[in-house]
């Protein structure tokens, strides 16, 4: 049966040049089975990998390409797209177009149709691993999301150049059904704020607490390479810790998630970045920790790592292997301990005598406050979508019973609140 979710919407596709590309006609379909009127602007670089006629069929419409279409701009346009759109998707938004979308050029008419709308405008990113680590690109990143723009991905996984990493661009189910999302959280303007902190006039500020608080929170697993090919890991799947992020992102924070390596879209509002291993996440937090107001650490960090990676793939040339591993830094005792910690609180995952571990660990690592869950229950706790946890501090405790994990991140944030208030 057909979605008519986004009936009456108007969404403006924007194409960049990148493999992703073949992704975006059936975007155009997801899209579209949604009820949506989709229209479809493209780079000169994104016609070198699908046609215009291709998305033209699909989406009923011609295809904008051209800033200088004499035919198109003798009624503007590039305005007319602009001012059209309820909702301005950039997908697949390559490295490229993102640093002239952050150089603020008007080259040609995707961009231009950026400068000129007033609608909300999500980047879908797609590119190389590499070039998506690279800190000219993530720089660009954090710029956009300063300025309003939401972004959406990238996902981790195999690549079209054959390596592995961040930088694929979400599904088109994903997308699909994160503009719906968008839409149906929508009592927020039409236009973005510029910066996340910053109440629009008409805000209900009683429902935003962390309005004006800036959180750092880390989320899914590490991975310790054993060779290039193998690694340690653990089966967190990063859902709490981004449900943390949306929420937080909802309740008026200005949100940065530090990420080990999962296949979950980037929480709207939240500037993400992405990491491999313990020591990585170590330096991305470390850079990002200043001038945070609370820290919450939620990765499933790896306790140990091998201590001598090999450097090609390790053959099977006898029965048994010998790993030496060495501990990994600890991020949460780290924060804990800077001369200007913001306030911190730690995830504790145990399979028995929970209360008793949660409450050392409260105490070791100097947090204010802990968080416990029982991972041996079936249905809580990793891959899960439920979660139930028991909460530690210094001067009390609360249990908080199973639920989605959403529902959970919010009873959890008012905790924090709460208890930060006092200190």
């Amino acid at each position: 049966m057909m979605s008519v979710s986004l009936t009456n919407k108007n969404i403006l596709l924007g194409i960049g040049g990148g493999i992703a590309a073949y992704k975006s006609a059936d975007l155009v379909r997801r899209l579209k089975e949604r009820g949506c009127d989709v229209r479809v602007v493209m780079s000169q670089s994104a016609m070198e990998f699908i046609t215009p006629l291709t998305l033209q069929a699909l989406s009923g419409h011609p295809v904008a390409s051209s800033l200088l279409d004499p035919a198109a701009e003798a009624a503007m346009g590039h305005i007319e797209l602009a001012r059209w759109a309820d909702l301005v998707i950039i997908a697949p938004a390559t490295a490229n177009l993102l640093a002239r979308l952050t150089a603020g050029m008007a080259d040609e008419l995707i961009t231009t149709a950026c400068l000129a709308t007033e609608a909300p405008i999500a980047l879908c990113p797609a590119m190389n691993q590499q070039m998506y680590r690279n800190a000219a690109t993530q720089a660009n990143l954090a710029c956009l999301a300063e300025r309003g723009y939401t972004l959406w991905g990238p996902a981790n996984g195999s690549q079209a150049c054959g390596e592995i990493g961040p930088g694929r661009m979400l599904e088109p189910l994903d997308i699909a059904i994160m503009a719906e999302q968008f839409f149906s959280q929508s009592a927020t303007p039409a236009v973005a704020a510029p910066n996340p902190t910053v109440a629009a006039p008409n805000d209900d500020t009683s429902a935003k607490p962390l309005l004006g608080q800036a959180v750092l929170i880390t989320a899914g697993p590490t991975r310790e390479a054993i060779d290039p090919v193998r690694y340690i890991s653990n089966h967190s799947s990063g859902k709490m810790g981004f449900a943390l992020a949306t929420a937080a992102a909802q309740l008026g924070a200005a949100v940065t998630l530090v990420s080990g390596p999962v296949n979950l879209p980037t929480p709207e509002g939240v500037t993400r970045i992405d990491v491999e291993s313990a020591q990585e996440m170590l330096d991305a937090v470390l850079e990002h920790v200043d001038k945070k107001h609370i820290f919450i650490g939620c990765a499933a960090v790896a306790d140990y790592r091998v201590q001598a990676p090999a450097s090609s793939k390790i053959k099977k040339a006898t029965e048994e292997m010998q790993l030496a591993l060495v501990r990994n830094p600890d991020i949460l005792a780290t924060v804990a301990h800077l001369p200007h910690r913001p306030f911190t609180v730690g995830f504790a995952a145990e399979t028995h005598d929970v209360e008793a571990y949660a409450r050392d660990k409260l105490k070791r690592k100097n947090l204010d406050m802990i968080a416990a869950n029982d991972v041996s229950v079936a249905g809580l706790g990793f891959n899960a979508d439920t979660n139930a946890l028991r909460v530690f501090w210094p001067q009390g405790n609360q249990e908080f019973p199973a639920t989605d994990k959403l529902t959970l991140a919010r009873q959890l944030l008012s905790l924090i609140v709460k208890e930060k208030q006092k200190t």
